[in-house]
Parts: C-alpha cells; structure tokens; sequence
C-alpha cells in the first residue's frame, strides 16, 4: 500500500476548458482493464514536454520531442499502458507513427499534431492495431471532467491512481490547474518511469512554456527517486488551453507568472511525491534535505548518493537506525573537497552527528523511535556554504524485489 497517500478528491480535479478526455479498454496488454487514453486539446493551446535523459529513449519520447519542435500546434495525446514501445528500433517509430496517424483521421489534424505516450514493459512489440481499434471508443468518451478515469488508466505497477489540482487568481481571474502521474518503479528522474500531464486553463504566452514545464520539472520530477534507474519513456507534458480571461503570461519573473508557476509547482509536487509514496514496495517516505552546500548541484548530488544507497535503504525498512551508513554515502557522494569534520547529521529532531563525529547526546533508542516512523526527514548540513536541496525517496523492501521479478509474469 502506497505511504500515507490520500485518494484523489474529484471535487479538486477541475475540468480545463480546451481539453477533453476519453479512455477505453483496447486489450494491449491485459483483458478488461482500462489501457488506452485519448485527449484532444483545442486549437491555440500552449504546450511543452519534458523527456528522460535515458539515451535508449522510447519510439514515442523521440516522435514527441519531433511533433513539439514542429511548426504545428499540438491538438492531442494518445496514452497507451502495459507496452512501452521502447528498445524496438525502426519498427517502433513506424508503429507510434502510425497511433498519432490513425488519432489525426479521426480527428481531422495533422499526424504531426499527436503526441503519443507509452508506458510499461520493454522490448515488446506495440500492438498498434488494438490501439486503432480502441480509438473511436475512446474518442466517443470525451468529457472534460474525466481526470480520475485517466489517472487509473495509465497506470502500471501503479497501486493507486495519482490527480491532484489547484485554483489560483491571476489578474483577479480564476484560474484552474489539474494534473495527473503514474510511476512506482524504475524512478530516477532526469526523468523517471514516470508519466505526467498537466493542464491550465490560464493564458501563458508559447515563448514562456518551454520555461515553465523546465522549471516545474526540477522543481519536483527531478527530485524523486525509487530505485536510481532512469527510465526510456519518462514524459512530462504541460498545457495551457489560454481561455483564462486574463493578460498572456508573457515571463515568469512577472507577478502573473510567479503566481502561475507557484500554484502549478505545487500540484507537480504532490505528483512528484505520490510516486514515490507508491514506490514498488515502499514502506517509508523520507525527504533528505542537505544544507550548507557551495552549489545546489553539490547538495543534491549528495542527497542522491543517500537516496540511491542500497544500504541505506533497506536500513529504514527495517527500522535499523544503522547511521553510518547515512555518513558513508556522504563521503563517496563525490565532493573531493569535503571536510567530514563539518557535517552534522539529523534524523527528524534527533541530532546524531556533530563535527563528522557521533554527538555524544545521540542515544539509539532516539533515532530507533524515528526509522519506526512511516515519514522520516533526513537532514544533512555541510557546513560549506548556503546552498540547499531536497530529494524525495522511499525505502527498499522485499516486496520491491518481488514486483519486479515477477513484472512481465
């Protein structure tokens, strides 16, 4: 069961106007399951991605990063789940080809106009006929309201679906945002196993999106991680439909624009998070915070090396408050410079090491009380500068194991 994750809450999932979901049941992978889903997106919205950085991306990460490059304005999606389409050469391009085709004759656009999205097992061929098949049913579905059916719809390994929304007024106009994420597994986001759709009905000017999916990328995607493995198919995908009646959004330094991407950072976050909440097998939830850094990077390149511990990580699904371990994924996180007499380490209120060294206050029973707990903060200060970052991060169990041994069974 995912860690202290709430239910998405319909009444916080708003319709956007310009955007309409279908799904449907299309057989791909599995009988009676909700697998295929289709969004339509009118013309004259604002829309940009964010893709993993895996090099042996998916056939439909490289038509998506193709379509947006594009002249043309995107007007759909085609969300497939249980085949990722990827590590299938030339015939995988062709046969996403194909999906974006057969959506645009239904829908009357061009094929450069689709995206196409797919997640789940590798190396498989992608049943393109049964996603033609399914199209016309999930077309005929088309509601504004139907985010939740979405959000179940493209999950996989997935334990419970992942929505959350928000309202903002920009220019004394409401403004809505709704989002939805699947993920559990083969999460370490430059991006992560992980896909992500996001709508706004707000007024934000195509020059500024670019910007504004980075940004919310690194502000909560690029800080997760499950298990350190970066997926092929990672897909991060912001629309703003510009129905708001407000001014365009022309920068995010303006206050319209800081207000935008504050209130869309946070729902990016609670997706973020809710993967790793339903991390494989998690038990726990842990934000490690590293502070007194030279360099962003520098903190959350040593909250990595804690987060993607092996060691680590199996220490807080049992509960072992085996600390050192913690200090030891410090020290090869890779700062060459590192003075190990300037850290200070916290497990939540209890302040283990001082100076590098065990704090003489540091009793076991203490840090005991705090790796029993299901949400844990791990602090670390470097002592180094005024740099700061977090990670988000689960912990390593059996069942992680068996999910996996057993995923294409």
């Amino acid at each position: 069961m995912p860690v202290n994750l709430p239910a998405p809450n319909p009444a916080e999932l708003f319709p956007i106007a310009g955007v309409t979901i279908g799904i449907t049941e299309a057989g791909i992978r599995k009988a009676n399951r909700k697998d295929l889903t289709v969004v339509q997106i009118d013309a004259g919205a604002s829309v940009s991605g964010v893709f993993t950085q895996n090099r042996f991306c998916a056939a439909p990460v490289q038509i998506c990063r193709e379509h947006l490059a594009g002249s043309q304005g995107i007007r759909a999606m085609v969300i497939n789940t249980g085949n990722a389409n990827a590590g299938t050469g030339a015939d995988g391009l062709a046969r996403a080809q194909q999906s974006c085709a057969a959506l645009a004759t239904r829908l009357g656009i061009s094929a450069n106009q689709v995206l196409p999205f797919s997640t789940g097992v590798i190396m498989e061929t992608l049943p393109v006929d049964r996603i033609e098949a399914g199209l016309d049913a999930a077309i005929a579905d088309a509601k504004a309201d139907n985010w939740l059916n979405a959000a179940h719809a493209i999950m996989t390994t997935d334990t419970a679906p992942k929505a959350f929304g928000a309202q903002v007024s920009i220019d004394g106009v409401t403004v809505s945002i709704t989002g939805i994420s699947k993920g559990a597994g083969m999460i370490r986001p430059n991006m992560a196993t992980m896909l992500g759709f996001m709508a706004t009905d707000a007024n934000v000017a195509p020059a500024v999106m670019k910007q504004l999916a980075l940004e919310l990328a690194e502000g909560s995607f690029n800080r997760v991680t499950v298990d350190g493995d970066t997926s092929t198919n990672d897909s991060f995908v912001v629309i703003a439909t510009n129905k708001a009646a407000h001014a365009p959004i022309t920068s995010l330094a303006s206050p319209a624009g800081q207000a935008l991407k504050t209130a869309m950072l946070g729902v990016a976050q609670k997706l973020a998070q809710a993967i790793v909440r339903d991390g494989e097998g998690a038990t726990k939830f842990i934000s490690i915070k590293v502070e007194g850094g030279s360099t962003q990077a520098e903190c959350r390149q040593v909250a990595y090396a804690i987060a993607h511990s092996p060691l680590v990580k199996t220490a807080f699904f049992a509960s072992d408050p085996n600390l050192g371990r913690i200090l030891a994924a410090v020290g090869y996180a890779g700062i060459t410079d590192l003075d190990q007499t300037g850290i200070d380490l916290y497990l939540d209120d209890v302040h283990v090491a001082v100076k590098g060294g065990r704090n003489p206050a540091y009793r076991e029973e203490d840090g005991q009380r705090v790796m029993k707990q299901s949400e844990i903060t791990v602090r670390v200060l470097l002592g180094r500068g005024s740099a700061a970052d977090t990670v988000w991060t689960c912990d390593l169990s059996h069942e992680y194991v068996t999910i996996n041994a057993d995923y294409r069974s």
